[in-house]
């Protein structure tokens, strides 16, 4: 048996196949009240299944919204698509997610399949590298000149708007409330010129340090990630052991101390006993992490849901002035930086 067409939903109804075509595929000129309840008795009837591409060529929008981020393992990341998520659905988006595993020939590709399949908005989420952006910022140009709406969650670039997380007041924050404790020598992991997010947490932080009179020594990781932390240990438990006094060193984000954590137990280094560790983000993994981590707390899902609110307050050509207020920081001080 052949699937119910259009044409026989409007020819069940006796109205003409525009009329049926208005009422089914959501577009904004609807018939009477009549008409449209004798269409959907006919289309239930029959079991006629809306066509979404004709759906979508009717109401001028998908009802789709891209989401892209750098590693959907990493729970800053999450985090931040569940707020996406949860805002999208309260406007009747369909979230389509993409991750890109850091890599920029990806996520441009990610952001044209998007584009391609008529995406109402595009939400991209991870921290910018300079020049190897300018791909992403042209095509992200080009799609809102043709109708889109874009959204970055991170750092500005051209002239899409941003949600960017509050790492430089965090960084900090966290900064002066370790000097608080009495420390004054701290290591930081990586400089990583090439990425803004720990740039410029790395940059707030050993300023803050060294204004206080502290001093700020660098490790280099291999990879803004879990394993990067990982792969710093040796360096670090070396360092302690050299060092007569005590030492705080700054994850720039939690997964990142997490991972330099597991390594520093593998060498025999506890903390806090033996060094102090803080990270970034307050991810929701360290509810069971041991021991608990001194982190600085953003609001991640909030960071997803007013990227989501942008996007929507942009296709309607609403006011959205009040979603650029800065994004509040607070330094959760717990065991891993914990007084002997």
């Amino acid at each position: 048996m052949s699937r119910p067409r259009l044409q026989d939903v409007a020819e069940r109804a006796g109205v003409s196949l525009a009329t049926a075509s208005r009422v089914l595929n959501g577009s904004a000129r609807q018939p009477g009240p009549d008409l449209v309840a004798r269409v959907r008795t006919a289309a239930d009837a029959l079991g006629y299944v809306v066509n979404a591409q004709a759906q979508a060529l009717a109401r001028s929008r998908t009802g789709l919204l891209g989401l892209v981020v750098q590693d959907i393992s990493d729970p800053y990341f999450s985090s931040i698509a569940l707020g996406a998520q949860v805002a999208a659905r309260e406007h009747g988006l369909q979230l389509l997610l993409a991750s890109t595993d850091r890599d920029p020939a990806v996520e441009l590709e990610a952001v044209a399949a998007f584009v391609a399949h008529r995406a109402d908005a595009v939400v991209v989420v991870g921290t910018r590298r300079g020049a190897a952006d300018s791909g992403l910022d042209d095509a992200l140009a080009r799609y809102v000149a043709s109708g889109g709406s874009a959204v970055l969650v991170g750092q500005p670039l051209g002239d899409v708007r941003a949600v960017r997380p509050p790492n430089a007041v965090g960084a900090a924050s966290l900064a002066s409330e370790l000097v608080g404790l009495g420390l004054r020598r701290f290591v930081v992991l990586g400089r990583w010129e090439q990425w803004a997010t720990p740039r410029e947490r790395v940059s707030a932080f050993a300023q803050t340090v060294e204004a206080a009179g502290g001093s700020v020594d660098v490790v280099p990781v291999s990879a803004f990630s879990r394993d990067g932390g990982y792969g710093a240990a040796g360096a670090v438990a070396g360092l302690v052991q050299a060092s007569a006094e005590r030492l705080c060193v700054f994850g720039v984000a939690d997964v990142m101390a997490i991972g330099l954590i597991a390594g520093l137990r593998e060498r025999g280094v506890a903390v806090p006993d033996d060094v102090l560790v803080a990270g970034f983000d307050d991810i929701p993994t360290l509810r069971d992490h041991v021991p608990a981590l001194t982190t600085v707390r953003v609001p991640l899902e909030e960071m997803g849901r007013r990227a989501v609110l942008t996007a929507v307050a942009e296709l309607d050509g609403e006011d959205h002035r009040h979603l650029d207020a800065p994004l509040e920081a607070q330094v959760v001080l717990r065991e891993s930086t914990a007084a002997r």
